[in-house]
């Protein structure tokens, strides 16, 4: 996590090894002049794209400085690039084991169809009744709301 009053610290020194202020700073990075006057006084945090804009703008000032102070401002000229060699066993490629027909998982749930096996298809209709409780015969029903769970309903007047 950026640490604010360090990372104000550190864009007061871009400034000053620029020598811009912060408005001419902000109009250089393509901000408003209130965004930079905000982030200088700690009101708000830095967004992922005020620094990138910092970094494309300046590519003096490094990611990793300018985040959390560590590297150097600016960048030197004479970083190495340290590549990490891959271990062997990890650059072979694993081929994958799929399940064959005489594959038995241990896993009871996992069920394995058969393509051509055709299943019955069931239909869950609930069992409606034409029973109104505590109804009396002068009660006439004006509109039946059903109520789907995809959010849906559909509205029956009869």
């Amino acid at each position: 996590m950026v640490n604010i009053e360090d990372f104000i610290k550190r864009l007061e020194t871009i400034l000053d090894y620029y020598g811009l202020n912060a408005s001419s700073f902000a109009d250089k990075i393509g901000v408003q002049r209130s965004s930079m006057s905000h982030l200088l006084s700690g009101r708000n945090k830095p967004s992922l794209d005020f620094i990138l804009k910092i970094i494309e703008i300046f590519p003096d000032v490094d990611l990793y400085w300018v985040l959390n102070g560590k590297g150097t401002f600016p960048k030197s000229e004479n970083i190495e690039v340290v590549t990490n060699s891959i271990p062997q066993e990890i650059e072979k490629p694993i081929a994958p084991i799929f399940p064959t027909k005489s594959f038995i998982p241990e896993d009871i749930f996992l069920e394995i169809e058969n393509p051509t096996e055709k299943k019955p298809i069931e239909k869950n209709t609930p069992e409606i009744k034409n029973v109104i409780p505590n109804s009396s015969s002068s009660e006439e029903i004006e509109k039946i709301v059903l109520f789907y769970k995809n959010g849906t309903f559909k509205i029956y007047t009869p």
